[in-house]
């Protein structure tokens, strides 16, 4: 059955052993709590006043567990079958295969009546994300850069692909298979969605000269002591956007730029689990954080964009007039969203990036 889930899924099967005992916790936790959450996310992704409000309202417990790439959580779920976890935040490209594998719980207005705030394109931009999902955030990924550090702001994914020789070795990227190749595919100026295998050879070929001038492949923290904010070691990172302001808070040199052959946009989704013991007290989580003020709070505290079209009315001129969180229209013309791939692609893709990560 993890053979089938892998395929499906499309990436590699990885054994992640020290994620199991985060579960086996997170189990026995729901087992021992009628009204404890567990939630599966990215870090640093819901205000903590938020979760203790919503405790204290709900007479409840808020557990996270964090992951730190796409291919790390859909791991974690083949590993587990989805048990032992309430809520877990995705990507709407996997949406419609985490639904095939039976985790997914279906929404609807009834469930969740704050559904009524959301934009509708954000719910149907990815196929069976209107029934088994929630919009959560979304945003572009790019380049975020020191300003002291690199002698010329970058413009385009080639900047960061061919680096001046001052900035080998100063490169950051992530395992995330999709984010990579969708960079390398736009810095030769094709589709993210390329069905062309010919084209990702392409893309694999340039990351492999890449390789030697990458630092890490592991996404940075977003506190104080990250890598880009003490400058020791990284000066240019692919970032998704709003945690380029979020580490910019740290330090003033740090700075985002979408490149000029477009990005890719995503959305991330708030998905409750068919295992769950909680759904119930799940929607009524991700009811809570729709209501507008909450919804213009978390915005406010993550630094992307909300789909919560009352939230946005109520967010401060800074975020609304920031164009790291709302990218120039003809950045976005450029920009697309992940679509699902052939196979015979995505074994190029998987291929390559495991030799990378080696």
């Amino acid at each position: 059955m993890i053979t089938q889930l892998g395929r499906m899924l499309s990436f590699p099967f990885l054994v992640l052993p020290f994620l199991f005992p985060l579960i086996v916790s997170a189990q026995a936790s729901a087992e021992n709590s009628k009204n404890e959450l567990v939630i599966l996310n990215w870090s640093e992704y819901i205000d903590p006043d938020l979760i203790n409000k919503f405790e204290h309202q709900y007479n409840a417990k808020i557990s996270e567990i964090f992951y730190e790439s796409g291919a790390a959580r859909d791991d974690m779920m083949v590993s587990t079958d989805a048990s032992g976890i309430d809520i877990v935040v995705v990507n709407g490209i996997v949406i419609s295969d985490y639904k095939e594998a039976g985790w997914l719980e279906p929404i609807s207005a009834q469930k969740i009546p704050n559904l009524r705030h959301i934009m509708p394109r954000m719910r149907n931009a990815f196929a069976d994300a209107e029934t088994h999902a929630v919009p959560y955030f979304y945003g572009d990924v790019g380049i975020a850069y020191r300003k002291d550090l690199v002698k010329e702001a970058p413009e385009s994914w080639m900047d960061m692909f061919q680096p001046e020789p001052y900035l080998h070795g100063k490169i950051s990227m992530t395992s995330d298979v999709r984010d990579v190749f969708g960079a390398a595919l736009k810095a030769l100026g094709y589709s993210l969605n390329s069905d062309d295998p010919e084209e990702h050879e392409a893309a694999a070929n340039l990351l492999k000269k890449q390789k030697p001038y990458v630092k890490t492949y592991n996404y940075l923290t977003l506190d104080r002591e990250s890598a880009l904010v003490k400058g020791d070691d990284i000066a240019m990172a692919l970032f998704y956007s709003g945690d380029a302001i979020m580490v910019g808070q740290y330090n003033d040199n740090i700075d985002y730029v979408a490149p000029k052959e477009g990005s890719y946009i995503w959305i991330d989704y708030m998905t409750v689990m068919k295992k769950s013991d909680n759904k119930q007290l799940a929607f009524d989580f991700i009811n809570f954080l729709n209501e507008p003020d909450n919804a213009a709070q978390l915005a406010e505290y993550v630094y992307y964009a909300t789909p919560n079209k009352a939230a946005k009315k109520l967010l401060s001129a800074e975020i609304l007039n920031n164009k790291i969180i709302y990218p120039p229209a003809e950045i976005l013309g450029k920009s697309e969203f992940y679509r699902e791939l052939p196979i015979d692609v995505l074994k190029i893709r998987n291929t390559a990036m495991s030799e990378l990560l080696q």
